[in-house]
């Protein structure tokens, strides 16, 4: 008896050092996840400089410096005048504090350690610093859905995957570096509660979905996917205690703490986007109810119930139905926002909201998008499905209803590969699992039964026929010992010993199907295992590609290879440092909203309108004196005191993103407020044309005129390289504005505003030998400059 318990000791001693020696090693390969998450994501400050990136993150760069600089009151309490020109703007109330909060409090904490790190540093390495949080979140979601192998797989993948990667580089500080993380990580603990049904977890999901809600206007993409997986899990027969606190205490702590939040308040109750949640949040008590009373009463006391609850939950339900439609139906966009009605209508962006259809990241994507951001997982999400059917689980089905979800928003809208990212690195980790799962044990099992094999020949051919008699005699003796060892434990009642033969004789029978079903040939198993690694190495190169080459470029120093060499184009930096050193702190700069927070945040200076977009009208203002002529023009930026309008002019480097191929926009946004300005007026023949086929009124034009002006002088013939034809009016002269600079490769090019008395000296003339009287009346019927 001694030498069983010996064994069972040792064996579970061994069982034990196994499973401390794969926790360190698991722990070790996700130190290494977090390690790569981080540093291929530096390419941009080892080939360019540490520098913040494209356009919102400088105002959120303007932001921290403020909050760490001002303290956190005064952060909420900030009125900046120095955008949006009149208006101005209450930065508190209209921002998502999440990044700046997060950011200033690891800038503090760095700086009570005394590490000297300034603010634009911390901010230039916060994305990659989330990126690493963001795969160990995936590895947490993914664990608890199929395991740790595919948890360690997906976060692998999830560290080099493009589409991450080109929101989360180095510099690129974005709602969207800590908003992936906050997303996954709300994920991670709402499934962890529907596995454990802790209501400890549950509390932590309402404070993870509380920290997205600050983060990013993506948030309601959780609380309606969630409400999705709940209504699928009643559906389909699967409600459990565990669902109900799952989703109870997300909902109702989880909408108090967002109402918290300044720029969403009240709208966390009285928008279309959160009505899903509380609908389901009824029908969640309905059915709770409906199996709490089944547990109580009889079955003919049940069917009484039944209909009783059912009628009055109908009735109740029809109610708070009742009230949602009017509440919709009392706003102009049926309770949703512009972004959103977007989404769900893929065409109503272009028909209404101009502003909106106009960003290029609002844009669907294209096919080759898909490969570009997210490669061969494209061909592994479909084997990524099948697995979480085998076998469905509540976590699994959440992950399927993640995908589709995720692919349908992203095929509306560009920027949303960001969100289908995590779901196809997680259904790739899992594909990819569960092939090198069944591959290594295709090989391991082959390899066992050769080694079997060719020792049985061994022997047999050693000892000849008797010793095939002895092996006989020991595998019966075996036999007879594992009866013996069995037979005690059949014998305490009839009932276990029919109980204990029924397992004993379903048990040997599910082993034997899954070798036949998962046990693969040699040689096809190690193909497999080559073949993947094959596959994994072509993607390492492709994110390696795409961190290093595509995304890694900040938009505000850009480059170019030719036979000469490297070229770097440094024009924008070199506009906001004339603006700052050359002209006054009050004057007043117009551009296109798209250079409005660079121009506020790098130059120091007021501007008309900026990336923030919350005025339509304020922009069609900007958009009507850019297609307007020169004299009606400078009537308007005269009425709004600008003193210096900006342009960026690509046509002599070959920069395509410049304001001549925006200028179609500044067309629509402008004619969608003053009806006067009409977009045909600007075509010829249905045809966008700046040469000499252009129509008079795009000629004439204020943006034609501010982009060309002395371009014929570069090279003789005024060829755009970027429209790839001549211009068609090469030589005219600016009456209302001067040019006081123009960068080095005529990217950027700043105009002065002429003052009135250069353009009006005969009026003046006139006004002065006229009586008061006249005057006031001759101002009274001035004609308003924006119609």
């Amino acid at each position: 008896m001694a030498e069983p318990e010996v064994s069972s000791a040792a064996a579970s001693g061994g069982g034990r050092l196994r499973n401390a020696f794969g926790g360190v090693l698991c722990a070790f390969t996700l130190l290494l996840i977090g390690v790569l998450a981080f540093s291929i994501r530096l390419f941009s400050v080892i080939k360019y400089e540490s520098v913040i990136h494209e356009f919102d993150p400088y105002f959120n760069f303007r932001v921290t410096q403020f909050l760490s600089k001002n303290g956190i009151y005064e952060f909420w309490n900030w009125f900046d005048d120095r955008t949006w020109y009149p208006l101005g703007r209450v930065i508190g109330g209209t921002v998502y504090p999440g990044l700046t909060l997060t950011a200033g409090t690891i800038w503090w904490l760095v700086n009570s350690l005394n590490i000297p790190l300034s603010v634009e540093t911390v901010c230039v390495f916060t994305a990659p610093i989330f990126s690493a949080n963001a795969s160990w979140a995936t590895y947490l979601l993914t664990k608890e859905a199929k395991g740790t192998g595919a948890g360690l797989m997906a976060a692998a993948i999830l560290a080099m995957v493009p589409s991450y990667i080109s929101r989360s580089v180095a510099g690129s500080y974005d709602n969207e570096a800590v908003a992936i993380f906050a997303l996954i990580f709300t994920f991670y603990l709402y499934v962890k509660t529907l596995n454990t049904g802790s209501l400890f977890y549950a509390t932590l999901n309402a404070l993870s979905y509380f920290y997205m809600v600050c983060s990013w206007g993506g948030y309601t993409f959780i609380i309606n996917l969630i409400p999705m997986h709940v209504l699928l899990c009643i559906v389909t027969g699967r409600y459990s205690s565990r669902l109900y606190i799952a989703y109870a205490p997300l909902v109702i702590l989880g909408t108090l703490l967002a109402a918290l939040v300044p720029v969403v308040g009240f709208n966390a109750v009285m928008t279309s986007e959160h009505f899903a949640s509380f609908l389901v949040f009824i029908i969640l008590h309905v059915v709770a109810l409906v199996y709490y009373i089944k547990g109580l009463l009889t079955p003919r006391l049940f069917k009484v119930a039944m209909t009783l609850v059912i009628s009055v939950g109908l009735a109740v339900c029809f109610a708070v139905v009742a009230v949602l439609v009017a509440l919709v139906a009392s706003s102009p966009t049926k309770g949703w926002s512009g972004r959103s009605l977007s989404l769900l209508d893929p065409t109503y962006a272009s028909k209404y909201i101009p502003i909106i259809a106009s960003v290029s990241e609002h844009q669907p994507p294209t096919w080759p998008s898909y490969f570009m951001d997210i490669n061969v997982l494209a061909f592994l999400i479909p084997a990524g499905i099948i697995s979480c059917f085998l076998p469905l689980s509540d976590a699994s089905s959440f992950m399927v209803l993640y995908l589709v979800t995720a692919v349908y928003f992203s095929g509306v809208m560009v920027r949303l590969m960001l969100v289908l990212a995590p779901a196809a690195c997680i259904l790739s980790g899992i594909a990819l699992s569960e092939v090198f799962g069944v591959l290594t044990r295709s090989i391991k099992f082959q390899l066992s039964k050769l080694f079997d094999d060719s020792s049985a020949s061994a022997s047999a051919s050693a000892s000849g026929d008797g010793s095939v008699e002895s092996s006989t005699n020991t595998t019966k003796s075996e036999n007879r010992n594992e009866k013996s060892e069995t037979a005690p434990k059949e014998k305490p009642s009839k009932k276990n010993r029919k109980k204990e033969k029924e397992v004993a004789e379903s048990v040997p029978v599910k082993p034997k199907r899954e070798k036949r079903l998962l046990v693969l040939p040699f040689e096809l198993s190690v193909m497999g295992i080559l073949l993947l690694i094959v596959l994994g190495g072509f993607y390492v190169v492709h994110c390696v590609w795409a961190a290093a080459e595509a995304y890694s470029a900040p938009s505000i120093v850009l480059t170019s290879r030719s036979r000469d060499g490297l070229h770097v184009f440094d024009d924008f930096r070199e506009a906001y440092a004339w603006l700052s050193h050359n002209t006054d702190v009050d004057d007043k700069v117009a551009s296109w909203w798209d250079y409005g927070y660079q121009t506020t945040a790098m130059a120091n200076r007021t501007v008309i309108v900026d990336n923030n977009t919350w005025n339509n009208t304020h922009i069609a203002t900007v958009g009507t004196a850019m297609s307007s002529p020169e004299k009606a023009a400078w009537e308007i930026f005269n009425s709004l005191d600008v003193k210096y309008v900006l342009v960026v002019f690509g046509g002599l480097v070959g920069y395509p993103s410049d304001d001549i191929n925006k200028f179609l926009w500044m067309v629509r946004i402008g004619g969608g407020v003053f009806p006067h300005i009409k977009e045909p007026d600007y075509l010829r023949d249905g045809q966008y044309r700046v040469d000499a086929q252009a129509t008079p009124t795009m000629l004439n034009c204020l943006m034609y005129k501010l982009c060309y002006y002395r371009f014929v002088e570069t090279d003789g013939k005024g060829f755009d390289r970027v429209r790839g034809y001549e211009i068609g009016k090469k030589h005219f002269k600016l009456t209302h504005f001067e040019e006081v600079f123009t960068t080095h490769h005529w990217m950027v090019r700043i105009y002065k505003l002429k003052p009135q008395k250069n353009r009006v000296r005969g009026k003046l003339k006139k006004l002065k030998s006229s009586a008061k009287t006249s005057s006031t009346l001759a101002a009274g019927r001035k004609k308003n400059p924006w119609q």
